[in-house]
C-alpha cells in the first residue's frame, strides 16, 4: 500500500498538473460516472493529502476523495489521452496532461463536512503543515498497545505503512513489542523528527531510503526498498547489517513485522513505587 509521501507527492503533482483550470472528469469504468458528471468541466481549487487520503477540491461541497489501497494508482501522461486501458475508475483530463485512476479501493464525491469527517478521525501527518506531534504523543502516551500496533493507527499517525515502521522502529532501537505508555518524551520527539525527515526525503526521491549515511557501504547499492537499502524491511532471516542478528518476522494485526531481536530488546520504562501497573 502506498505511504503517505507518496500520496503528498501525487497531490501536489495535481496540483500543478490541473489546479486554477476547469478538468474533464469522467469514469470510463461506470462506477463513478454520476458523480464525475457533478465536476466535469469544474475548476480545480486544490488537491491536498492528508495521511494516505488524497482530495480534489472543486469547490463548495464538491470535493473526490480517493484512498488508493493496496493495489490504487494513478497514471499520468501528455495529452493528447488514448483510448482507456483497463478498468478505469476516473480520468481527469486538463489543458497538457490527462491522469487515470485504476484499483483505489474508494473513489467517491464528497460534501465539505464529509471530507471535514474523514480528516477529524485520521492523525497527525508528519507531511502537512499543521500537524501536531503533541496530539499524537498524547495517544501514544496513554496507550497499553505495543509500538507496532500504533505507529500503523492511522487516527494517531497519518501516513506510516509497513515499511516506514519497520525501518523507524530499527532505527530508534526500539522494540515492537514496546507498550506506548512506556516510551519516554524524549524516545518519542527523536522518533517524531526522525519520521518527519524520512518522510521529507521520501517524498523528495519518490522511493524510501532508510540507511544512515554511515551504513551506507553496508548495502548492496540497490535502490530503493525494493532492492536492499533498508535495514530490516523484508529481509526475512538476513543477518541484521549492525549485528549480524537474523532478522525476524511475524505477522502482526494481519501486516507483516520485521525487527532486530538484538538491536531492538525489549526494555521496558520502571514505574513509580505505587503507580499503576
Amino acid at each position: 500500500m502506498p505511504e503517505g509521501h507518496t500520496l503528498h507527492r501525487l497531490a501536489d503533482l495535481h496540483h500543478r498538473r490541473f489546479a486554477g483550470r476547469p478538468v474533464a472528469v469522467s469514469s470510463p469504468q461506470g462506477r463513478f460516472a454520476a458523480s464525475a458528471a457533478l465536476v466535469d468541466g469544474r475548476v480545480l481549487e486544490r488537491a491536498e493529502a492528508h495521511g494516505k487520503h488524497l482530495f480534489h477540491h472543486y469547490g463548495p461541497d464538491l470535493v473526490v476523495h480517493v484512498h488508493l489501497g493496496l493495489y490504487g494508482k494513478f497514471s499520468d501522461e501528455p495529452l493528447p489521452a488514448g483510448e482507456p486501458v483497463g478498468q478505469v475508475r476516473m480520468r481527469m483530463v486538463g489543458s497538457t496532461s490527462y491522469a487515470d485512476l485504476r484499483g483505489a479501493t474508494a473513489c467517491e464525491l464528497v460534501t465539505d463536512a464529509e471530507a471535514n469527517a474523514v480528516h477529524a478521525r485520521l492523525g497527525e501527518d508528519p507531511l502537512r503543515p499543521d500537524a501536531d506531534p503533541e496530539r499524537a504523543w498524547a495517544k501514544v502516551s496513554r496507550s497499553r498497545a505495543p509500538l507496532a500496533t500504533l505507529l500503523m493507527d492511522q487516527s494517531v499517525i497519518a501516513g506510516i505503512g509497513n515499511v516506514y515502521r519497520a525501518e523507524l522502529l530499527f532505527r530508534h532501537g526500539l522494540a515492537p513489542q514496546l507498550p506506548g505508555r512506556d516510551l519516554r518524551r524524549e524516545q518519542w520527539d527523536a522518533l517524531w523528527a526522525d519520521l518527519v525527515d524520512l518522510l521529507r526525503e521520501g517524498y523528495r526521491r519518490g522511493l524510501i531510503e532508510t540507511l544512515r549515511p554511515e551504513h551506507e557501504p553496508l548495502s548492496t547499492g540497490e535502490e530503493g526498498v525494493s532492492g536492499r537499502r533498508v535495514y530490516v524491511y523484508r529481509r526475512t532471516g538476513e543477518p541484521c547489517l549492525l549485528c549480524g542478528t537474523p532478522v525476524a518476522h511475524t505477522e502482526h494485526a494481519a501486516r507483516n513485522l520485521f525487527w532486530c531481536p538484538t538491536c531492538q530488546k525489549v526494555r521496558r520504562r520502571r514505574r513509580r513505587a505505587g503507580s499503576r501497573a
